[in-house]
């Protein structure tokens, strides 16, 4: 079993970078002061969100060519919208609609923040 764990939050001028523990690695993600504003309006744990970014269960391109990460959980998806700033990923959004609103049936892979997946 992989084990996720958020080991340190730093402020930064557009947000927060997260400092993420998997496999004993760690990955670096800024979530945008907007991202985490979503994130409180749709009750979504930040734990299930860095889950849903670093273990997605499919990723796909949407407008912008940005990457859009869904992971199901009962009969929602959290859909993470981030792109990158060089080599580090930006979450810009995230929000909680119904699985058959924008799921695809997994396995398709545009991108992945943690290539250890």
């Amino acid at each position: 079993m992989i084990t996720i764990k958020i080991i340190d939050k730093q402020t930064h001028s557009k947000g927060e970078i997260y400092t993420i523990r998997i496999q004993n690695k760690n990955v670096r993600i800024l979530f945008l002061t907007h991202a985490i504003e979503r994130i409180k309006k749709w009750n979504i744990r930040e734990e299930i969100v860095v889950e849903t970014l670093l273990m997605p269960e499919e990723v796909i391109i949407g407008h912008r060519d940005r990457y859009i990460a869904h992971r199901r959980y009962g009969d929602h998806l959290v859909r993470a919208v981030y792109e990158y700033e060089e080599e580090l990923p930006v979450l810009l959004t995230v929000y909680f609609p119904y699985i058959g609103r924008y799921y695809k049936g997994g396995g398709v892979y545009e991108d992945k923040i943690f290539k250890g997946s």
